[in-house]
């Protein structure tokens, strides 16, 4: 058995690389499975079976990759380095690093947050869920950081899952947008579904959607690009990357709907070294509330962007004297 899925090129991934393309594409594959996938021929182009990862791609054109069946395996406990910020006998709070998926999906079998709960915690593997990912009640994209709570037992995971299917999480995130928004403060409430060009995508959409509301605050101001806070009203796949690029501001290294070309921006060499040094979207989730499981008590969490974002913003900040809002910065943590 296997899966096809099928993606029409964009006219800003004109030239990408196939595998490149693909990496953004597929959610939560490697692009080292994604080489393999295509060296074995299981993928179609204008041209026919693509066997070259090196392959440019160009706009319009069909691409096809024909996946196998994810194997229905147990994950497995690795010694992998995570970031706890708060841990007790119900649950774990952790700041997710860029790059790490969550769970076990094709192409990353292994070395997900998953993996490295079953290492961390005793008795994990019976917290809730399914089998690939126990005790996960909420996820963020693989190369979106921040915090993010796991359930360590069922009780736990009955009573944060309800929390997130009923959005009574606090979830407050930053990012780097192209562009400025002319707003300090504004609300995209736009509903999403699955894209009817790009199926594996979301789109801003009238068609099998689902009610979606994003409220955004900016922050600073730096003409090429800003600096913005958003809180999620609800919480659908993608959904702060879709409704900024609706909005015209896209995340800032995005490699499916942001901006990851900068050549063309009248700004100085080493701010554009600093962007091209992002690892995947400007975007962190810096902060989360929730109710705990046992207690009641409302907990929440707070942590800095990582160090790519960090030293992007910090380049931006050199172009202009930027406009710091009052409401911005240690007053609404």
């Amino acid at each position: 058995m296997s899966i096809t899925m099928h993606f029409i090129v964009q006219p800003e991934e004109e030239g990408l690389r196939l595998d490149s393309y693909l990496a953004g594409a597929v959610e939560d594959a490697s692009r080292s499975f994604l080489k393999k996938i295509i060296k074995n021929g299981s993928v179609t182009a204008k041209a026919g079976v693509c066997t070259k990862p090196a392959y440019g791609v160009s706009v319009g054109e069909d691409i096809r990759i024909e996946l196998p069946d994810p194997v229905p395996a147990e994950p497995t406990p690795e010694n992998i380095p995570i970031e706890i910020l708060y841990e007790d006998e119900a649950l774990v709070v952790v700041n997710k690093e860029a790059g790490m998926v969550v769970h076990p999906a094709p192409g990353h079998e292994t070395g997900t947050l998953v993996n490295a709960l079953l290492h961390h915690c005793a008795g994990y593997q019976h917290s809730g869920g399914d089998v690939k990912r126990p005790g996960i009640v909420h996820r963020l994209d693989r190369d979106t950081s921040g915090v993010m709570v796991a359930a360590k037992t069922q009780r736990a995971y009955g009573h944060l899952a309800r929390q997130a299917a009923e959005h009574a999480f606090d979830r407050r995130y930053v990012a780097l947008a192209q562009g400025e928004f002319k707003e300090q403060f504004g609300c995209i409430n736009a509903s999403l579904g699955r894209s009817l060009v790009e199926p594996s995508r979301m789109a801003v959409t009238g068609i099998n959607a689902r009610d979606a509301v994003t409220h955004f605050e900016t922050l600073e101001r730096f003409g090429v690009a800003c600096f913005v806070r958003l809180r999620l009203e609800t919480g659908r796949t993608h959904q702060i990357r879709v409704h900024l690029r609706f909005a015209g501001h896209p995340i800032l290294g995005d490699p499916v709907y942001g901006e990851t070309r900068y050549q063309s921006w009248n700004v100085a060499r080493e701010v554009l070294d600093a962007l091209q040094r992002l690892t995947g979207q400007a975007l962190h989730a810096e902060l989360l509330g929730f109710e705990h499981p046992y207690t009641g008590q409302k907990m929440t969490f707070f942590a800095e962007p990582p160090q790519d974002f960090q030293e992007a913003l910090m380049a931006l900040r050199t172009l202009v004297s930027p406009l710091q809002c009052d409401s911005g910065g240690e007053n609404n943590r």
